[in-house]
């Protein structure tokens, strides 16, 4: 079983706790994931982040519609918190997103470590296409986070 593995860091110079209150709101996933994935959360609102949370969502990688249920394994606000995979595309998926106050803002860490299904079936479809998928998603993840942020977010709500 090969376990993929991807790992991001981005500095914002807003404060911690309202970065964390950012991300600690499901709904903003959307706002951060490329408008071609229909991402779609099933979840009724508002998704109260804890814990034990499950948010259901549609998702939809190279135009096909898959149903993603995430289990919140972990929640330490506002330093980090777990997401995890129940039922989806990948046999395995956890992401642990963790956020660290500096003099400068604060640093948003993500790790990602990931199986596909399929054996070698699925190394060959993640180098032809998966990896660079994930790449395109947290590329642009970070361009809308470092937007975001970049603006007078006090006259704003984090969500």
């Amino acid at each position: 079983m090969k376990i993929y593995h991807l790992n991001r860091e981005q500095l914002v110079k807003k404060p911690l706790d309202e970065v964390f209150k950012y991300f600690s709101k499901p709904e903003n996933l959307a706002r951060i994931t490329p408008d071609a994935l229909s991402f779609k959360i099933l979840t009724p609102g508002p998704v109260i982040m804890k814990e034990g949370a499950i948010i259901d969502y549609t998702v939809s990688p190279f135009g096909v519609p898959l149903h993603w249920r995430t289990y919140i394994s972990s929640y330490d606000p506002p330093r980090k918190f777990v997401d995890e995979q129940l039922s989806g595309p990948y046999k395995f998926w956890h992401h642990t997103h963790s956020f660290k106050a500096t003099d400068d803002g604060t640093i948003i860490r993500d790790e990602v470590r990931y199986v596909l299904p399929f054996g070698t079936l699925g190394r060959i479809v993640h180098w032809l296409f998966v990896k660079n998928q994930i790449e395109k998603i947290f590329c642009f993840r970070a361009k809308i986070i470092a937007e975001y942020f970049s603006r007078d977010t006090k006259s704003e709500t984090a969500g």
